[in-house]
């Protein structure tokens, strides 16, 4: 079953990088996130995000953990679920995006599957889940 909806990010928190450090060429930034879903993908979640990304050229890969607290087309719980994208500039690639298994609860408990993020050309951001209840 696939679930979509649009994300806006309310907080961004820039955190001190672990330990011990290495300079390379591109900055390796550390936050934690939260953000609003609306839509079928409706709520809130907290996301603990890691780049090497440079702003002034948009080059960079993230990696992100997001724990989920909402509704999936009306049925509520919570899960996590894990993305990762590269950018050069312009568009994402190497893109990766799963839902971790075992993590589903309530009405959302046994959730499995993939999704994806988009951001449109006027900075809205799209998310769906391809997803299974297995139930």
């Amino acid at each position: 079953m696939r679930a979509s909806g649009t994300f806006k990010v309310s907080d961004f928190t820039p955190t001190p990088v672990p330990s011990p450090a290495i300079e390379t060429a591109l900055p390796v930034g550390v936050a934690t996130m939260e953000k609003q879903y609306e839509g079928e993908v409706a709520g809130r979640s907290a996301t603990l995000f890691t780049a090497a990304f440079e702003q002034s050229t948009g080059t960079g890969t993230y990696v992100a953990m997001e724990s989920f607290e909402g509704t999936l087309h009306g049925q509520t719980g919570a899960f996590n679920f894990a993305h990762s994208a590269t950018t050069l500039g312009e568009g994402r690639e190497h893109e990766f995006f799963v839902i971790v298994p075992a993590s589903g609860t309530d009405a959302l408990a046994g959730i499995t599957g993939t999704g994806g993020i988009t951001v449109d050309t006027d900075g809205t951001h799209r998310i769906w889940f391809d997803y299974d209840l297995g139930q």
